[in-house]
């Protein structure tokens, strides 16, 4: 997972994972100090959070703050479908051949990445996943990967603040990782999710951070430019 890991980092984010659901109590204090939540489902066909868990994180996204549902190929999708189930009323199922590099997509159900949403910004091409799920999105969400079977990969939620994205297509996070594509994705996923739109400087490192200009006195205000635009 050092790919997805050090992207990331490289971004000003810093990481912590868990290979199991924490305690009910440890993981509402983690997500109190968490601007993002990301799942990867395991390949059991098994729901492995509790219906506790489930609502700290219904609540996390409901407070605008990112989901990430990963799922793949059946098994490897039951979490993630119950989450999206829960959060949108979408789904990831299935199980259809992958295994391709993809592009910018050319229209709606042509492989390939959406075109103009910052989720593409500085994508040439994606690796979609070694075999894959497909979401089937509630009707506001956006298509976000397009699969070469043609079906729909990932998509993203961006309604009243919140944001979402559900993807069926977890391999792509440690199979062919390329940080041209899948590296820059990542990226752009997590900073997305951080959703600065809304919380402004609470999710910047401090360096990032745009600060108000202190007030200038009034025997220090700056002379007006003339209209023939020169200073004198």
């Amino acid at each position: 997972f050092s790919g997805p890991k050090n992207a990331v980092k490289e971004k000003g984010f810093s990481m912590l994972r868990y290979n199991q659901a924490p305690p009910v109590q440890e993981f509402a204090r983690l997500l109190e100090k968490a601007n993002q939540f990301w799942l990867i489902s395991s390949c059991d066909n098994t729901v492995h959070l509790t219906a506790e868990h489930q609502k700290l994180i219904k609540a996390f996204f409901e407070e605008g703050r990112g989901v990430y549902l990963w799922g793949d190929n059946d098994p490897c999708n039951a979490d993630a479908d119950a989450m999206a189930k829960m959060l949108v009323d979408a789904r990831v199922t299935g199980d259809l051949p992958g295994d391709q590099t993809v592009k910018i997509s050319s229209g709606s159900g042509k492989p390939g990445m959406v075109k103009n949403h910052l989720l593409s910004t500085g994508v040439e091409t994606v690796y979609e996943g070694v075999t894959v799920a497909t979401v089937k999105p509630a009707g506001v969400m956006t298509p976000v990967i397009w699969g070469s079977a043609g079906n729909l990969v990932a998509a993203a939620y961006e309604k009243n603040g919140r944001r979402l994205i559900v993807d069926g297509g977890f391999t792509r996070l440690s199979y062919k990782w390329d940080t041209a594509g899948t590296g820059r994705y990542i990226k752009n996923a997590a900073a997305w999710l951080a959703n600065w739109e809304k919380f402004g400087n609470q999710v910047l490192a401090t360096d990032f951070q745009k600060k108000k200009p202190a007030p200038v006195a009034p025997n220090q205000q700056q002379p007006k430019q003339p209209a023939d635009g020169r200073w004198y």
